[in-house]
């Protein structure tokens, strides 16, 4: 990979206005799409779902209305997570 150009402050602020433009153009279409994602329909779970986890076992909602689920993914040569 080719490492950046160093360049004077005033060449790094031109640049970086320049890609300011370009971000502010973007945001309003990233604005529509995240509210178009918000407005997806549902899927009721109506299967209980039960863990062990580090207290005991843990149901999926936990006696929450919804469940936010992160799904990481990691090369094959990264650390189990935790250490």
């Amino acid at each position: 990979m080719d490492a950046n150009p160093i360049v004077s402050r005033e060449a790094w602020l031109a640049a970086r206005k320049a890609f300011l433009l370009k971000e502010k153009q973007l945001t309003p279409a990233r604005d529509a799409l995240n509210a178009e994602r918000r407005r997806l329909p549902m899927v009721r779970i109506d299967k209980t779902y039960v863990f062990e986890g580090a207290d005991g076992k843990a149901s999926l909602f936990d006696g929450r209305r919804q469940l936010i689920v992160y799904h990481l993914m990691f090369g094959a040569d990264s650390p189990p997570l935790g250490q």
